[in-house]
């Protein structure tokens, strides 16, 4: 059986709570902070603008080879200027469970996303894992770090 593995990341942000709210709960920003090699596109019509807890987004992302992969997340939880919680509900993996919190800090915003995620396939899923997801993984979270960086500055 494969495992479940965890990222965890931590950002400062030169921003006020209720502007990083309103950028990071708006599903379309989630395209800007994403790397153009994924071919990430939210295809869903009717996702709204903000988040609420029970909506559904459906995207296409082209993670590997640039073939397309259909995935659709669920907000299943929302505390208005504290924490959000995404879930795949269709996608390419077993599990996948992303909270994304702020707290007002001194400045500005710390902004925390703790994913936890599981591959299909038993131990393939691990072996798929060390070789490709992990680093990938790090490189879109790495990528979005200074995507925030350049939008909104450095604390």
């Amino acid at each position: 059986m494969s495992k479940v593995y965890s990222i965890k990341t931590i950002q400062k942000i030169p921003i006020s709570l209720d502007a990083a709210w309103d950028f990071f709960s708006s599903p379309d920003n989630l395209q800007k902070i994403t790397p153009n090699d994924l071919g990430f596109k939210i295809i869903s019509k009717h996702h709204g603008n903000k988040m609420y807890a029970g909506q559904i987004i459906e995207y296409k992302v082209s993670p590997i080879l640039s073939i397309p992969i259909y995935w659709m997340t669920e907000i299943t939880h929302v505390e208005d200027k504290k924490y959000f919680i995404d879930e795949q509900r269709f996608g390419p993996y077993s599990l996948w469970h992303h909270q994304h919190h702020f707290k007002e800090i001194a400045g500005g915003v710390e902004m925390t996303d703790i994913v936890h995620y599981k591959l299909p396939l038993w131990f393939l899923g691990d072996v798929a894992n060390a070789i490709l997801v992990k680093n990938q993984l790090k490189k879109i979270f790495d990528h979005r770090f200074k995507k925030v960086e350049e939008l909104f500055g450095t604390m």
